[in-house]
């Protein structure tokens, strides 16, 4: 039987948020050291080291043979899209993006969620969906202006279009957890396990070069904290707590405390139209998850 405590929780919650926060800094820094290819090889096999460890803790070692056997195909899939294909992408943003525009763009994926999970799962889109997709994107479209229309028309583009396929990509990859019948942690482990030689084989392919130590250094972070203990600490904070959307908007705060470390580690000024632009887009999330608490409460549509 699961014990909750509220305090429990709220310091996972509290403790992921702390390292979810940096990691829009972290990707810049390291970036700017490695090569994209060269961040990715480093932060998957950290962290799939990092989740192997964590599982052989946990006791559930023996599980990680028979879940693959019994789910290899999901396994497979879930690999290749998180983190093979979403992280290739995003990093690739990142190079291209300021990351005070990577980064709010990043969030918009729980808007795509929705839309996808009707789309291909047959679940209703109700015309609220559409508003709440039509404010956020909104609010990005104010950020890359940075206040400026003319702006838009010099705008890396290529870039902001990588960012929003990042978040296509993280949607389907959470629609095909709905799905899912492995363990999270476990499920979580095997993905990253598959996709470490796939990943190693493409930067050996296609790259072969070690990052400088800066880059090293970067690589292993992204690997610990963005990519797996950060999640294991959000499952835990989700597990004790009675209610999980007390827990589920602290992380509202994390763009804004990523604004900050990005203005004062990455040296980016961070332009009004950032923190305009990315009220807009959590706007349109919250309006978009009260709209779907309303539904279920009253039935009405």
């Amino acid at each position: 039987m699961t014990q909750y405590s509220q305090s429990r929780a709220f310091a996972f919650a509290v403790l992921t948020l702390l390292m979810w926060s940096p990691a829009a800094t972290a990707f810049k820094l390291t970036l700017a050291h490695a090569t994209v290819l060269q961040t990715l090889a480093v932060a998957v096999v950290v962290s799939s080291v990092t989740l192997l460890f964590m599982v052989t803790l946990a006791g559930q070692g023996r599980a990680l043979i028979q879940t693959l056997q019994n789910h290899w195909q999901i396994t497979l899939v879930a690999g290749l899209m998180n983190p093979v294909i979403y992280y290739l992408v995003l990093f690739e943003a990142y190079d291209r993006l300021p990351a005070q525009l990577a980064q709010p763009i990043n969030i918009t994926w729980t808007i795509v969620l929705s839309l996808m999970a009707g789309m291909l799962l047959k679940q209703p889109i109700r015309r609220f969906d559409y508003w709440a997709a039509w404010v956020s994107y909104a609010g990005v479209i104010i950020i890359v202006s940075q206040g400026d229309p003319k702006l838009l028309l010099t705008a890396d583009w290529w870039g902001v279009g990588l960012a929003i396929f990042s978040t296509l990509i993280w949607a389907g990859y959470w629609t095909l957890n709905i799905r899912d019948q492995r363990a999270p942690l476990v499920g979580m482990c095997l993905n990253f396990v598959v996709a470490s030689p796939v990943v190693v084989a493409i930067w050996w392919g296609l790259d072969g070069q070690v990052p400088p130590w800066q880059g090293l250094l970067g690589g292993i972070y992204i690997g610990l904290f963005e990519m797996s203990l950060a999640f294991f600490c959000w499952s835990l904070a989700l597990k004790s707590t009675p209610n999980a959307a007390t827990i589920s908007n602290l992380i509202f705060l994390s763009p804004f405390i990523s604004l900050q470390f990005i203005e004062w580690l990455v040296g980016e000024t961070i332009h009004w139209t950032t923190y305009a632009g990315l009220l807009i887009i959590i706007a349109g999330i919250v309006f978009q998850q009260w709209m779907h608490q309303r539904v279920e409460r009253t039935g009405l549509s």
